[in-house]
């Protein structure tokens, strides 16, 4: 989109990611992006949920599946125009629209069913505020990896794959 968009580069246990962070159309999202970055906070987690035809999310669990301590949750920027297509970013949230925190998703195929369709909280989506510029082929190795369910989660690799570092370029 620009030259002047921070780019971080995940090394992952499969390979290097590298994304481009929308500080335009995301601010808040990405500021609370590099600050975890910036703070090593990712290094050593897993992708912990790997669904082959929608996602690969990552960024709160250790190898354990314990979740990792985040800081506060920010304001959901979905109604920025950006749609969930194959190879953008967002944020993971539970129910409550404003209550992501540092867990991630990166699409696999498009998804505009997670688009902001409205102010309610059950249409209001999941804020996309990046996208893979470098890597998109590690994205799709991760995606086809086997998973199970492992202390009550589902869709866990059964072979764990790590974010080794994410560091801003």
């Amino acid at each position: 989109m620009s030259e002047n968009n921070p780019k971080v580069t995940m090394e992952t246990s499969k390979g290097s990611i590298t994304l481009e962070l929308f500080r335009d159309k995301a601010p808040i999202t990405v500021k609370n992006f590099l600050g975890y970055v910036n703070d090593g906070f990712y290094d050593g987690l897993i992708f912990h949920r790997v669904i082959r035809d929608f996602m690969i999310q990552g960024g709160g669990m250790t190898e354990e599946l314990e979740q990792k301590k985040p800081r506060y949750a920010i304001k959901n920027e979905a109604d920025n125009g950006l749609s969930n297509r194959r190879g953008t970013i967002a944020m993971a949230r539970t129910a409550v629209v404003d209550s992501a925190t540092s867990q991630f998703f990166i699409n696999t195929v498009d998804n505009s069913f997670l688009d902001h369709q409205g102010k309610r909280a059950d249409i209001f989506g999941y804020c996309v505020f990046g996208q893979v510029i470098e890597g998109m082929e590690i994205v799709d190795e991760i995606r086809e990896v086997k998973t199970g369910t492992r202390n009550g989660h589902s869709d866990v690799p059964l072979d764990p794959v790590f974010i080794i570092s994410a560091k801003a370029l």
